[in-house]
């Protein structure tokens, strides 16, 4: 089983034992394992959603959001979707062993700068049982075992998930022990697994700004942060109104309970009269509830746009609900953006280049869109196969954590008999 009932410091040690193996491992050996994985999963479709079905019908998921809901559900085609990322991780060229610089010293000692993996990297997530998969094999094409701690309520289909991965990796010839699963538990258990020096190399907690504040208090470990995404779309003075129609309603209705949905849509005071009547039906229509500010509800055309309060420009809502301001300037929308936004992913619509410049320039996020949905920051849209999370930090990581992110470097030295003076 890929649950046990070992304590977490005895799950974290078992796991760090496994990575030492799996840092010096073949790429052969590693895609064998992660084209094993692909195979498993396509062959297993009805007894990982038998699993998933369990969990859904459990009594710790009755009180979940619809957002929620969606993201512990798997269909069929979410499942070989799964698959599809495992093979397009394991096409992948392989990070570990890369020679990041090569050179002479003086004292005549070469010296190589080679990328190595973390170790063990623990993540903390919540309800989306895809994670398991996508964080296991971007952990183990990386050459680092992984402890996985998800929801409660979904511990039926990570258990399934992951005892797939782990027979996979057995398949292979590497150590099953390289993916582990800690069950959901309560607090104590978190800070447990946020404390373990020796043996985690890298916490990722996976979720919003509770779970953040919760491991800020305690983690004695690294943390990269893949938190919150309050993201916005700024509809300019010069922007083709039909795009950022089209932008607005995809960025927010195309999967509301994700970090790269929009929560804000801003528009310029110069096009709001013609541009918010349309945009608030199509949302109306989609079944989001709107709250704006007086501009915006003076505007919107007989469609049912509530007051907006302060918190509501800074809320991450996941769900089927969006704050619309209007702007008088790009200056003013940028102001806005850096105020209330998670530094995630932010849009602008226009057509001005130089509108795109002062806005990409401005803006402090970890990617910056011209034109476009933000809903393409996601390591898979990136060519990077999959994601670990997406990181608002800027130190090691920023945006969408694939591979390279999972690695770190070690200087290797060869010498002749050097000494120093």
């Amino acid at each position: 089983m890929a649950t046990t009932t070992r304590s977490v410091g005895e799950i974290c040690l078992a796991a760090k034992r496994a990575s030492r193996e799996l840092a010096s491992a073949e790429t052969a050996a590693k895609d064998a394992a992660l084209e094993a994985t692909a195979r498993l999963l396509t062959e297993r479709v009805g007894e990982i959603l038998e699993a998933n079905a369990a969990d859904l019908d459990d009594e710790r998921a009755g009180g979940l959001t619809a957002a929620l809901r969606d993201r512990l559900t798997l269909t069929e085609e979410r499942v070989l979707a799964m698959a599809d990322g495992v093979r397009a991780v394991a096409a992948l060229e392989d990070p570990i062993g890369e020679e990041l610089e090569r050179k002479t010293l003086e004292s005549g000692l070469d010296l190589r700068k080679l990328r190595v993996p973390l170790g063990v990297v623990a993540v903390v997530y919540e309800a989306r049982p895809n994670v398991t998969i996508d964080c296991a094999a971007l952990t183990i094409k990386s050459g680092n075992a992984i402890v996985l701690r998800g929801s409660s309520y979904a511990e039926r289909s990570n258990g399934a998930l992951a005892a797939v991965v782990r027979e996979a990796l057995v398949e292979a010839g590497l150590p099953e022990d390289a993916v582990l699963l800690v069950a959901g538990g309560g607090r104590e258990e978190l800070a447990d697994l946020a404390t373990q020096e020796g043996t985690v190399d890298l916490l990722i907690p996976r979720g919003g700004e509770g779970l953040k504040n919760a491991l800020k208090d305690v983690a004695t470990v690294p943390v990269i942060y893949a938190a919150a995404g309050n993201c916005h779309v700024y509809v300019h003075s010069e922007a083709d109104l039909e795009m950022a129609r089209r932008i607005a309603y995809n960025a927010k209705v195309q999967r509301p309970g994700v970090c790269n949905a929009a929560e804000t849509l801003l528009v310029d005071a110069a096009v709001a009269a013609g541009f918010l009547p349309g945009v608030l039906a199509d949302l109306h229509g989609a079944g989001v509830e709107l709250v704006g500010d007086e501009r915006v509800r003076e505007l919107a055309g007989g469609v049912e746009v509530g007051a907006a309060s302060e918190a509501d420009w800074s809320t991450e809502y996941l769900d089927l609900k969006m704050a619309v301001g209007v702007v008088d300037s790009l200056e003013e929308a940028v102001d806005h953006v850096n105020t209330h936004g998670t530094t995630h992913s932010e849009a602008i619509v226009t057509s001005s280049l130089e509108a795109s410049e002062r806005f990409t320039a401005g803006v402090d996020a970890a990617v910056v869109y011209t034109n476009a949905s933000t809903r393409f920051t996601d390591g898979f849209e990136f060519g990077m196969g999959a994601e670990i999370g997406n990181s608002t930090q800027k130190l090691h990581a920023r945006g969408p954590i694939g591979l390279r992110e999972l690695t770190t470097y070690k200087y290797v030295v060869r010498g002749d008999g050097q000494v120093r003076e």
